[in-house]
C-alpha cells in the first residue's frame, strides 16, 4: 500500500507537468493542436515497444475491444487534451485543470436530470461544494475578468471527460492497460493529423526557445518532457498504481494531481492563483472527493444507483 501510494503520487506529480510544458510552447507559437499532436504521435511511439510484448500474440483482443480503444482515443484522449490545452492557452494552469475536474459534478447534476430522482444527501453536498468553488476559481469580482473563451474550453473538457465514464461505465475491457493506453494514444493522434490534413484543425510549431522557470531552453527540451515525463512515465506510473491500489484508490489519489499542476505552474511559468481561486480550488476537490465517498458506500450498501458515478479504469483519460 504505501508503495503503490507513493507511485500514485508520483504518476500524479508528473501528469500535472502537462500544462506547464504545453503552455511553453504555446508562448512560442504553437497551436493547441499541435502541441496535442505532438505529444500523442511521440507517446503512441514510444509506449509501442512494451505495448506489443503485453499482447503476448494475443492481437484478436484489439478487433475484440476496438469500441473501447476508439472511444478512449477520440474521446478521452484526443478531445480531452485539445480541449484542456486550448484552455490553457487562455488561463491559468491550475484553473484550466481545475474546471475539467468538474466531471463527476457534471455527471451528477445530468443523472440528476435524466432520472428525476434526488442524488444523496452527501453527493448532492458534494456538489454544491464543488458549484460554490467554481464561483470562487472563476473570481467574478476580481479586476480582471476571467478569459470566458477559455473557461467554456475548460467546461468542454469537462464535459468530454463526463461523456467518456457514462459510455465506458459498463464495458468489460480485457485489453491489459498498457496496450489500451498506446492503442488510445494512437488513434487520437490519428484523429488528430486526419483533422489537421482536412484543415480542421490548426496546426502550427515552432523552433524558438522555451522559458522554463529560470532557464531558456530549445523547444524539443519543453515537447521532450511533454511527451516522455508527463505521458509516457505518467501513463505506465499511473498503471502501476492502480493496479498496487486498486483503480478506485488510485483515483481518489490522482486528485491531487491539482496540486501539483498549480505548484509546476507556479516554479516553470510563475503562474499562481489568487488566494480566492486556491480557496475555491480546494472547494472543488473537496466536493469531488464527497461525489466519491458516497460512491464508494453506496456499492458497498448495494444501492440501486446509476452505474456510471462507481466507474473507474486502469486508464484513465487524465490530462
Amino acid at each position: 500500500m504505501a508503495s503503490g501510494l507513493g507511485v500514485a503520487l508520483f504518476s500524479s506529480a508528473v501528469f500535472g507537468l502537462s500544462g506547464s510544458f504545453a503552455k511553453a510552447l504555446l508562448e512560442t507559437g504553437w497551436t493547441p493542436g499541435a502541441a496535442v499532436t505532438a505529444r500523442l504521435t511521440g507517446a503512441a511511439l514510444i509506449l509501442a515497444v512494451p505495448a506489443v510484448p503485453a499482447l503476448r500474440g494475443r492481437w484478436h483482443q484489439l478487433k475484440d475491444n476496438w469500441l473501447t480503444v476508439l472511444l478512449f482515443g477520440v474521446i478521452g484522449v484526443a478531445a480531452c487534451q485539445l480541449f484542456y490545452f486550448n484552455a490553457v492557452s487562455r488561463l491559468s494552469v491550475g484553473v484550466a485543470l481545475l474546471l475539467e475536474y468538474l466531471a463527476p459534478v457534471i455527471i451528477v447534476l445530468w443523472l440528476w436530470a435524466a432520472s428525476r430522482k434526488r442524488p444523496r444527501p452527501l453527493t448532492i453536498a458534494g456538489t454544491l461544494l464543488s458549484l460554490g468553488g467554481l464561483v470562487l476559481v472563476l473570481d467574478l469580482t476580481a479586476a480582471v475578468k476571467i478569459d470566458l473563451i477559455g473557461v467554456l474550453w475548460g467546461m468542454a473538457a469537462a464535459v468530454c471527460l463526463a461523456i467518456y465514464f457514462f459510455i465506458t461505465a459498463k464495458e468489460n475491457d480485457t485489453l491489459p492497460p498498457l496496450v489500451l493506453a498506446s492503442a488510445g494514444l494512437m488513434v487520437g493522434a490519428a484523429v488528430m493529423w486526419l483533422a489537421a490534413a482536412t484543415g480542421l484543425l490548426p496546426m502550427a510549431f515552432s523552433t524558438a526557445d522555451t522559458r522554463l522557470g529560470p532557464w531558456v531552453t530549445p523547444w524539443w527540451v519543453a515537447l521532450g518532457g511533454l511527451v516522455v515525463l508527463a505521458t509516457v512515465i505518467a501513463y505506465v506510473s499511473g498503471i502501476m498504481a492502480a493496479r498496487a491500489l486498486g483503480s478506485k484508490v488510485a483515483s481518489f489519489v490522482s486528485l491531487t494531481e491539482v496540486l501539483f499542476a498549480v505548484i509546476w505552474a507556479w516554479l516553470l511559468l510563475g503562474e499562481l492563483p489568487g488566494p480566492i481561486q486556491l480557496v475555491g480550488g480546494i472547494l472543488i476537490v473537496g466536493g469531488v472527493v464527497l461525489v466519491r465517498v458516497d460512491e464508494l458506500r453506496a456499492a458497498q450498501l448495494a444501492a440501486p444507483l446509476p452505474a456510471q458515478l462507481d466507474h473507474a479504469n486502469d486508464v484513465e483519460p487524465v490530462p
